[in-house]
């Protein structure tokens, strides 16, 4: 066995590498960039190289210099993790010219299913039923046209180092198919390091399975159940959950029988995953495989009870499978939230700065212990006042659950979603929530377009309807006489002048445009039980009990005798004297105020915010790569603007209305602020 190695990545899955490493004994070493010389991977492992700049072509995609802190360290072995380097044919041939170990497949099996063209061609000759399509590089946007006429839209357009929904379009016409086949090349280029496109027919109403398989040195390969990855947008997963709620057992023996022969064909060793596409009869067809670990393997080991970072590491070293596959297990439901660094209120723009507060949920099993199953498991890269960088992808972080069977898990990862607490940065929990509760996707009915239909026009607050949104306001009341009975306890107080605390409040629930809610409460506290209190509300009882610590933002207790995780908290919004009250992805701003203040709020006037339609505003944090107009220009609504790189990915701003273009105020290269102006119209 290895007595260390090095971990080629970053973030939570060098986090998840170092966890696994530890338990076996292993020493290891991290590789950092000029922006994550703090990072928590860099802090976790036993010694850390500085490998170059923040943008990954200049640290995590060179691939000398990590051969080089192999070198230096006296690393056996290296560890790609996913993304960058990891299914990178020529990194790991000269990985294994010079002496050290890859953990992961050959580098003749990444050439071989690595390349999308490749496996497609592979597929064919082995007889795999494959979608239709056009599996040679495509040279230009006018003949990405051409193909895709004959092939019959909608059709897919893909990199052919793509992964992770970088540099991948979906066409429905000519002008969505130049645009796309653009913009794929340039984000595979500045991705992965190559441009090549190939376009295939995009199967409408498709779901998104994957098989994860395991092969040795042995010639054993075995397949690990399947995961249920169809909750995607823009071809991003969002939700990953295993078994899927869809196919039946013979579908799954089915497709993971010819994974393991897809396997086998090309001598696979280590974690890899085949990907399906299924139709509503079941009948499936191979997608592309990944050569690598995937993010969303926590949910097979969840189910299986198998660590699959160290048994890549143990098959690396030259070790046998130590199971068959009649000894796989498929053990209770696993759902993985993926929490992007995004506000969903703002169409999912990247959301990059330092994380003001970060407090996950309590875990009660963790990666590399896998006889604690059963609870709640966070895979993160980041820490409480750490930093977003605006030069990698977006993830937080990973929330994985563990229940006996769907509904119970569902339950669990809505509660684990109430108690995360992530300010300083938005992130995408509420959409989590809506997603989790919506009855479709409760029901398991759902496709790989699901976001699109029933999110099509972006997200919004009123898309998340709470069950009972009278207990928000009555948290809110609750919240807000605790903090009263302190500031009555403070000494010093002038006599007869000092806080006194009250029974009978309004909660006024702030509304746009000055358009309040009013709402009288009462709250009776319960004599001799310190942070029992009844509250009465529009016509409703609650008892409500909790030890919560004032000024800490996630409030948990019991609620008419059932358990309940919320977060409330004092100034957060735009109003400093109202409480944002958060639960099961609703949020409300309350002001809790006595009769008599309610009353004189409603005689306030309201102030109407600035116009600023005429002004183009960043709305991200991000690098300004295009600013497409001149002054003097006239432009027509929908017309490209300017475009914005931020975590990966192009964002493309267009005009809303006609115009002419007035002042440029930020320049090409330039590093830009949320709501920095970029130019305003006459």
């Amino acid at each position: 066995m290895f007595k260390k190695i090095l971990i080629a990545n970053r973030g939570e899955i060098a986090c998840r590498v170092i966890q696994t490493a530890k338990k076996m004994g292993i020493l290891t070493v991290a590789v950092y960039s000029d922006a994550d010389k703090e990072a928590r991977h860099v802090e976790l492992a036993d010694e850390a190289v500085h490998i170059g700049a923040a943008p990954s072509r200049e640290s995590y995609l060179q691939a000398d210099r990590i051969i080089e802190a192999c070198k230096k360290t006296g690393a056996e072995a290296v560890h790609p993790g996913y993304g960058f380097l990891s299914e990178n044919e020529a990194f790991a041939r000269k990985v294994e010219e010079e002496g050290i170990a890859f953990i992961g497949p050959k580098h003749y099996s990444i050439a071989a299913m690595g390349d999308k063209i490749a496996s497609k061609k592979l597929a064919n000759e082995a007889e795999v039923n494959t979608i239709p399509g056009w599996n040679d590089a495509i040279e230009t946007a006018e003949r990405a046209v051409e193909i895709a006429k004959d092939i019959g839209y909608p059709v897919m357009i893909k990199a052919s180092a793509g992964g992770g929904g970088k540099g991948l379009r979906v066409a429905y016409n000519d002008k969505e198919a130049f645009e796309g086949f653009t913009s794929c090349r340039n984000e595979a280029l500045s991705s992965f390091g190559d441009d090549r496109v190939f376009i295939e027919k995009f199967v409408e109403e498709p779901r998104h399975i994957e098989i994860q398989v395991l092969g040795d040195s042995h010639g054993n390969v075995i397949y690990l159940n399947e995961r249920e990855c169809s909750i995607q947008r823009r071809h991003q997963k969002v939700i990953e959950e295993a078994p899927s709620p869809f196919i039946s057992d013979a579908t799954r023996r089915a497709m993971g029988e010819q994974a393991v022969q897809l396997a086998k064909a090309v001598k696979y060793q280590s974690a890899g995953t085949v990907e399906f596409v299924v139709g509503k009869d079941q009948s499936f067809y191979f997608l592309e495989m990944n050569t690598r670990l995937q993010v969303e393997h926590p949910v097979t080991e969840c189910i299986t009870g198998l660590d699959l970072v160290e048994l890549m590491i143990r098959v690396a070293a030259g070790e046998e499978l130590p199971l068959t596959q009649e000894q796989v297990k498929r053990n209770g439901w696993a759902i993985e939230c993926r929490i992007n660094a995004e506000d969903p209120f703002r169409n999912f723009l990247p959301s990059t700065g330092r994380l003001v507060k970060f407090q996950p949920p309590a875990e009660t099993m963790f990666a590399a212990d896998t006889e604690r199953l059963n609870g709640v498991r966070v895979d993160t890269g980041v820490y409480d006042g750490g930093e977003i960088p605006m030069y990698y992808d977006s993830m937080i972080a990973k929330l994985i659950v563990h229940g006996k069977d769907r509904q119970h898990a569902i339950a669990r990862m809505r509660e684990a979603l109430n108690g995360f607490v992530i300010r300083g940065i938005s992130s995408n929990i509420p959409f989590q929530a809506a997603l989790l509760a919506h009855p479709k996707f409760v029901a398991g009915d759902f496709n790989t377009g699901f976001i699109a239909e029933h999110y099509g026009k972006g997200f919004h607050a009123e898309d998340v309807p709470h069950a009972d949104p009278a207990f928000l306001i009555a948290l809110a009341a609750y919240v807000h006489r605790r903090y009263r009975a302190r500031a009555s306890g403070i000494s010093g107080q002038l006599e007869g002048h000092g806080v006194k605390v009250g029974e009978q409040f309004v909660v006024v629930e702030l509304g746009p445009e000055g358009k309040h809610v009013h709402h009288p409460v009462s709250v009776t506290d319960f004599h001799g039980k310190t942070g029992a209190s009844a509250v009465a509300v529009g016509g409703k009882s609650y008892k409500i009990d909790s030890g919560f610590a004032l000024g800490a933002i996630r409030v948990q207790g019991m609620v008419n005798d059932r358990p309940f995780t919320a977060q409330v908290e004092r100034g957060a919004g735009k109003n400093p004297l109202a409480l944002r009250v958060s639960h099961d992805g609703t949020q409300i701003e309350a002001m809790v105020l006595s009769p008599l203040g309610a009353r004189l709020l409603e005689l306030m006037p309201y102030k109407a915010p600035p116009d600023l339609s005429r002004f183009l505003m960043s709305p991200m944090p991000g690098l300004l790569v295009e600013v497409s107009v001149q002054p003097g220009q006239q432009v027509r609504a929908g017309e490209k603007l300017a475009v914005i790189e931020a975590m990966k990915m192009e964002n493309v701003l267009f005009a809303t209305q006609d115009g002419v273009v007035g002042k440029i105020s930020a320049n090409k290269g330039e590093s830009l602020a949320v709501d920095q102006i970029i130019l305003e119209f006459e």
